[in-house]
């Protein structure tokens, strides 16, 4: 059988013993136990090669508390209890969800509100179904934390954003360093034309969840001075789907990470954070990618928190930034990699 390093090494096109390490901060809306944002952060924990500095956690599917409880209850389970904790933003910059609510009246529902939709509304946290942590998060939040990682390893972090934008935007707004000095972003957001049946997206699709919550924050963070931008968009992400032969094949490593999953993995749905992490690990895993420029919409009208875009010749005068938004996917290797690094050598 060959090795965990062997299968990764043919999976991303490289020799994973000679890879330089790279260093990545995650932020996350990590709900859970066992979604999609959890499994992302488990992928990036496995990933030969990869050094996480740290978790931060904001609102967004789910409440920061909670979402932070989640988290370190991951790191205990799967045995990354090394890797720090930063509580972040717990409200977005300026939408909120009264506001919101009477906006259904006139521009028709949203489909998912994430943290207000959620069963403790109150954003209370209740015990956890997997058993409440012993981990304590960090002193430091979320903000300063990402900005002191890229002032120590400066053009070395990628700033992987989950989540809403919200504490990407706070501590660009702190430090206007921030941004130029990371590698760049990765972010899980944006919609362009999805080609789906699915109601959410069908019938609005520049709607997306991350910078819909937010999109004060995604104006903000889609305008700085980062090297680069990679966008994994919904258009790519409907082409990926959590299965049940999937979950099969986890079920059967004895590896920490896959006992996880098979235990609390909630529902089979499109696979959103993992293919974002997995798309960073191994970038030849998109197939099809549209360099555009990307904004949001923060006209507070029937279309605030769309995604906007451009082309070079049609894009305003107004320091809109270029991005790299996927459009396609090799399906069949992505999951394959997702199994192997969850799972590990017994997953058959």
């Amino acid at each position: 059988m060959r090795t965990l390093s062997a299968i990764l090494a043919l999976l991303l096109g490289v020799s994973v013993s000679v890879a330089q390490q790279r260093l990545i901060v995650v932020d996350e809306d990590a709900t859970g136990p066992g979604q999609t944002n959890q499994m992302a952060i488990l992928a990036l924990l496995e990933a030969p090669n990869v050094k996480i500095l740290g978790l931060t956690m904001c609102t967004g599917d789910g409440w920061m508390e909670e979402n932070t409880l989640h988290t370190l209850r991951l790191l205990e389970l799967t045995g990354h209890a090394d890797v720090p904790v930063a509580r972040g933003a717990n409200l977005p910059l300026i939408r909120n969800q009264a506001e919101t609510k009477l906006e259904e009246g006139l521009v028709g529902t949203a489909g998912w509100y994430g943290a207000w939709n959620s069963t403790n509304a109150d954003g209370k946290v209740r015990p956890l179904p997997e058993g409440n942590p012993t981990l304590k998060p960090i002193a430091e939040d979320a903000v300063h934390f990402l900005i002191r990682q890229v002032h120590e390893h400066p053009h070395q972090v990628t700033v992987y954003a989950g989540g809403p934008l919200t504490n990407i935007a706070l501590a660009i707004s702190i430090d206007p360093e921030f941004a130029s000095l990371a590698q760049g972003l990765v972010l899980m957001g944006g919609s362009l034309n999805p080609q789906t049946e699915d109601p959410e997206f069908a019938t609005n699709p520049r709607h997306e969840f991350n910078l819909w919550f937010d999109p004060e924050a995604a104006h903000i963070a889609l305008r700085a001075a980062w090297p680069r931008i990679d966008v994994t968009t919904v258009d790519v992400s409907l082409m990926t789907f959590f299965s049940e032969e999937m979950l099969a094949q986890i079920a059967k490593s004895s590896k920490p990470s896959a006992r996880y999953i098979a235990a609390w993995s909630q529902r089979r749905f499109y696979m959103w954070d993992e293919l974002a992490a997995l798309a960073w690990i191994a970038p030849s895993l998109i197939t099809q990618e549209r360099l555009t420029y990307m904004d949001v919409d923060i006209s507070h009208g029937p279309s605030y928190g769309n995604t906007l875009t451009w082309s070079e010749k049609t894009q305003p005068q107004t320091g809109v930034r270029l991005v790299h938004a996927q459009t396609n996917v090799d399906r069949a290797r992505f999951e394959c990699m997702f199994v192997a690094l969850v799972a590990g050598n017994n997953a058959q």
